[in-house]
């Protein structure tokens, strides 16, 4: 405890969230335990910064959002690729106009985590301790940064499939990476591989999203594109500080350009001087973690809060529903007064 400046600590959660000098509540517990942490920080008047999904199911984050704004306090999820430099200048690229209207937009998250049919059975991979799977895990992010960049999404199809549907069993002392042997008891996994969808968003473009654990490829490609009538731009986790952009306004030079990251975009100086310096993943959790931070100062609303996560799970909601009945289904927002 010492060794990370911590003043004391508790194995007991309830007695941080009941001890007088505790301001801020963090929650970076398995899914499925999120609603009860929330709801005990946010009766005893704690600002509470969760994790994303905030839940593991959408019933349990419309509980979360539902005590946090009874309660009065700050909430904060933990959408950190929001808060990537180049992601923040790409919003403004889409905001200030240079796109054009925007027309069509592909979100993915690809992530080999699951890949391996030997990877144990770890919480992930169980319904009733992660929830749903990479739906809340994984296309929860992608579907907020859409959510920033071009705002809310009316109504999807949607289909999902759990490729690996046995896993070794973990051992005791096992870890989500961990890795199982071939004559190792089985388990059954409870919830998706894989997930996608296809959207309309408020102001008119039309999206695609996809998401995979089980994919095999892509390490981490946490990424977008956005297509409009005046340029494109497109980021990827696995490239963080580097961003593809085209305008029309370079014709007759045609083809994308690519932006590197540096102290000229918000944040990045503070990590590294220059240009093309690159910053990394723990990067983006720190600047999270200040903004949030900042706004418990500022005692003012904090973005991406609880009610950014409950915009995703209304849209989850409808792609698991359209999973069903093979249908177009309306986001209906599950905010419950």
């Amino acid at each position: 405890m010492r060794s990370f400046g911590f003043a004391r600590g508790s194995a007991d959660w309830r007695q941080v969230v009941q001890d007088p000098a505790v301001d801020v509540v963090v929650i970076a517990a398995p899914n499925m335990l999120h609603v009860e942490l929330v709801e005990a920080a946010a009766a005893a008047g704690k600002h509470v910064f969760c994790e994303k999904p905030v839940g593991g199911t959408p019933e349990q984050t419309v509980r979360a959002e539902k005590a946090a704004r009874a309660a009065g306090v700050i909430s904060g999820v933990g959408y950190n690729y929001r808060w990537a430099p180049l992601v923040r200048y790409a919003a403004q690229l889409i905001a200030d106009g240079h796109l054009g209207e925007i027309t069509n937009y592909r979100g993915r998250f690809f992530s080999m985590y699951g890949s391996d049919p030997l990877g144990v059975l770890s919480w992930r991979f169980l319904v009733d301790q992660a929830g749903h799977g990479v739906t809340t895990d994984l296309m929860s992010h992608s579907v907020d940064l859409a959510h920033m960049l071009l705002g809310p999404i009316t109504r999807v199809m949607g289909t999902t499939e759990t490729f690996i549907r046995e896993r070794p069993l973990p051992g005791a002392d096992g870890t989500h990476y961990g890795r199982g042997r071939p004559d190792d008891p089985r388990g059954a996994v409870t919830n998706e591989d894989y997930a996608a969808m296809l959207c309309e968003f408020e102001g008119g473009a039309r999206g695609t999203f996809e998401a995979s654990r089980s994919i095999v490829g892509p390490e981490s490609q946490m990424a977008f594109e956005a297509y409009g009538t005046q340029g494109a731009l497109g980021w990827n986790l696995e490239k963080l500080n580097e961003l593809q952009l085209y305008l029309v306004e370079d014709v007759p030079h045609t083809g994308y350009r690519t932006v590197y990251g540096g102290e000229r975009f918000p944040y990045h100086g503070n990590f590294v001087p220059g240009s093309a310096n690159g910053i990394g993943f723990e990067d983006l959790v720190v600047i999270e973690d200040y903004e949030f931070c900042r706004s418990v100062a500022e005692e003012r609303p904090h973005r991406p809060g609880f009610e950014d996560a409950l915009a995703w799970v209304s849209v989850q909601a409808a792609l698991l529903k359209s999973d069903q009945t093979g249908a177009w289904e309306p986001v209906v927002s599950l905010r419950e007064d």
